[in-house]
């Protein structure tokens, strides 16, 4: 009698398994959101943007970054980071679900999302960036079957490389979009500067390969890919590169609002010791120490890389905090006619004009459970020996 025995499952997959149920819980609350109104949370009307977006901006950076460490060696004939293209792929595919499934979430009536596209406006960035989303997932996609394609010699080097390039210049476009969604608009203070699309795109090569670094370090120390100590090492030299050229917009970006002493100076006191400030200080702090871990050769240790990933990428997203809620702290209009219960919101916290409510968070930790989801299980597969 032959005894066939049980399949036990891999830690990815119980922590897929978990994100699921965490996923579920979330959509219950979206339910409760659908059923009670958008006035269950925190955005009102001079404020009509809040967390749900801010994690979209977010995890789009995320996204991006990771398919532009993919693509990037395939797509310039140079030397890789070691067998990690298909798990940096679909790090990308993941996050890139979790920003839809923001996008999702924020809209009041999801039901008549198809009125988005029955009657779109092309002339709308939110309408470029919706398009563009698109193209650049199915993209990331038909990317990593090629990649599968390429090893059983069904896709040519050639033709993956004419990929990659698409890719790459899709997840640049991708972020330029975005930051122009807030960038256009002059009515705000602190979106409306041609510096938002190279920022945008240096955030999420600093986030993107954070994560994908994480990600490969985990994977390693579970013996679940071969990984060389260099290949860790020339993505942690990149991390930091990325990390000084995103300080380095930041500062322009800050001298030139508050050098004249004009309207940006108020901008810039917001954010150094205004309500801001804990946010900002976290940026820039996180960000330092990241870089010098990255830099110093005997501070290169997994753990300690580990750790300035983690710090990059909670630096990026309290850039993205700091970005969406101070375009609306610095109040734009003063007309009586926008004044009443649902022009501002009672839920705020040292001083912001906008404060997630407990219904927010749980929806946005059930959007980044299913991107985990999603991660997990798609890794589960592809690095399975």
């Amino acid at each position: 009698m032959v005894e066939t025995a049980k399949k036990k499952l891999s830690p990815l997959a119980i922590a897929g398994i978990v994100c699921s149920a965490v996923a579920a819980a979330g959509i219950v609350f979206w339910m409760i959101q659908l059923s009670g109104g958008m006035v269950q949370t925190g955005m009102r009307n001079l404020d009509s943007w809040g967390l749900y977006i801010t994690c979209f901006m977010f995890f789009v950076g995320l996204s991006a970054g990771g398919l532009i460490i993919s693509s990037m060696p395939k797509a310039f004939g140079i030397q890789g980071f070691g067998n990690i293209s298909k798990i940096a792929v679909w790090t990308a595919i993941s996050c890139t679900c979790a920003a839809i499934g923001f996008v999702v979430v924020d809209l009041g009536g999801p039901q008549r999302l198809w009125e988005l596209f029955a009657y779109s406006n092309l002339s709308s960035p939110l309408m470029w960036d919706i398009i563009v989303i698109s193209v650049y997932l199915i993209l990331s996609i038909v990317l990593i079957w090629a990649m599968y394609g390429e090893e059983k010699g069904k896709v040519s080097h050639t033709a993956l490389r004419v990929l990659s390039v698409v890719s790459l210049v899709t997840a640049v476009l991708v972020h330029s979009v975005t930051a122009w969604i807030f960038g256009l608009q002059i009515s705000h203070e602190f979106w409306y500067t041609a510096l938002l699309g190279p920022w945008f795109v240096s955030s999420a090569l600093v986030c993107g390969t954070a994560l994908v670094l994480i990600v490969a370090i985990a994977l390693r120390k579970a013996g679940r890919i071969e990984l060389g100590q260099e290949n860790i090492v020339k993505m942690t030299k990149l991390l930091g590169g990325f990390i000084m050229v995103d300080l380095y917009f930041f500062g322009c970006d800050l001298l030139t609002s508050a050098f004249p002493q004009g309207s940006g100076l108020e901008v810039v006191q917001m954010l150094v010791e205004g309500p801001l400030a804990p946010f900002f200080w976290t940026e820039i702090i996180g960000c330092a120490v990241a870089a010098v871990i990255c830099f110093v050769p005997s501070l290169r240790k997994n753990g300690l890389l580990a750790v300035a990933s983690a710090l990059a990428i909670v630096g990026i997203f309290c850039k993205r905090v700091q970005l969406l809620v101070g375009g609306f702290q610095i109040a734009n209009i003063d007309s009586i006619a926008v004044t009443g219960p649902y022009a501002t919101t009672a839920n705020t916290v040292g001083g912001l004009v906008y404060w997630p409510t407990g219904i927010e968070f749980m929806v946005t930790l059930g959007v980044v459970a299913l991107g985990g989801a999603i991660l997990c299980f798609g890794l589960d597969k592809i690095t399975r020996k």
